[in-house]
């Protein structure tokens, strides 16, 4: 029996041309609109998405305007709003592939005990040719530079360990079963942290993504990605920029600190003299974007603390596939 799907962008301030590949994408899918519904989530737009993106085209849409800034907002409200089975969520600057909601179908029906899942071959589209800094931080990554929700798989990868980020699905078409949903929502409300778990605003947080695998293995479930699921991540100038990823670095070091040690007790750890001195002589040896890349790991690490510590947070369950041997986490195929 075909599943149901609800289809959820959560967008603010759209970039025009970006925004409408990512409908025209989602416009040509070679399954049909009885399938499928369309969920646009107005998170708090200057303008009123519904008064400028006519979503018609499409039977089974819906406006929904969220005005409580931030990813994490939007997405619960995405997940309070959507009635699919499963729930596929779209950034405002994906283009998927048009045969990517046919193609789960036969990924969830034959994998049902993933809780998540996702693009194994998530390419980039940049905007500009990379500058040097960034070209040296790519090549020392496989060619992919992290942090941007790239990622390229040869065949399956799954696993039940959340420190596992090879088989992490991230935000570029991340389909998440309704039942790992209620749960990540019940996680948001339990960790009283939503404000650091992802964008929010100027804010370069970004931990969001892997709370859905966590959320997944809690409840026993596992998460992986899939090379026939292809998207195309359009990414603009402006994220191009290293000091942009500086910032990037170091909202990820914070949120991912705080989530690893919330959800697996993984605490994070302080600045110290050695450790600066540490990243000074590497910045002798590659250079001063490696120096500053690697002081602002550090920085946002020790942010994590920091906030632990004052706000005296502690781990709300100790998620035992934190701690043990993985699933077999690959299978090829052919």
């Amino acid at each position: 029996m075909p599943f149901f799907y609800s289809v959820i962008i959560c967008s603010r301030n759209p970039r025009e041309d970006y925004f409408r590949r990512t409908l025209d994408s989602l416009r040509n899918q070679t399954l049909g609109f009885e399938q499928w519904e369309l969920l646009l989530v107005d998170n708090a737009s200057d303008q009123f998405l519904a008064n400028s993106w006519d979503l018609s085209w499409h039977p089974g849409n819906r406006h929904i305007r969220e005005d409580e800034l931030g990813l994490t907002p939007a997405r619960l409200r995405g997940i309070k709003e959507a009635k699919g089975e499963i729930l596929v969520f779209v950034d405002d600057d994906n283009v998927l592939a048009l045969d990517f909601l046919q193609r789960i179908e036969a990924v969830a029906a034959s994998q049902p005990y993933l809780g998540v899942f996702g693009s194994g071959a998530c390419e980039a589209d940049f905007e500009v040719p990379l500058p040097p800094e960034l070209a040296h931080l790519a090549a020392q990554h496989g060619g992919v530079l992290p942090l941007l929700a790239l990622k390229s798989v040869r065949y399956p990868l799954w696993s039940n360990n959340p420190l596992d980020r090879s088989s992490m699905p991230w935000g570029a078409g991340i389909c998440v079963r309704r039942d790992t949903a209620a749960h990540y929502a019940e996680i948001i409300r339990r960790l009283n942290v939503s404000e650091i778990l992802d964008r929010r605003g100027s804010e370069l947080f970004c931990a969001g993504d892997d709370l859905f695998s966590w959320a997944a293995a809690s409840i026993g479930k596992g998460f992986g990605v899939f090379p026939e699921l292809r998207v195309i991540h359009l990414i603009a100038a402006s994220r191009l920029r290293p000091s942009y990823f500086l910032r990037l670095i170091y909202g990820w070091w914070l949120s991912e600190g705080v989530v690893n040690y919330l959800m697996g007790g993984i605490r994070p750890k302080r600045n110290s003299l050695t450790r600066s001195l540490r990243i000074c002589l590497s910045g002798l040896r590659h250079g001063l974007f490696q120096m500053r890349y690697r002081v602002e790991a550090a920085r946002g690490e020790a942010a994590a603390y920091r906030l632990i510590s004052e706000r005296g947070l502690a781990p709300i369950e100790r998620t035992s596939a934190a701690t043990e041997p993985a699933l077999d986490q690959s299978t090829k195929q052919g």
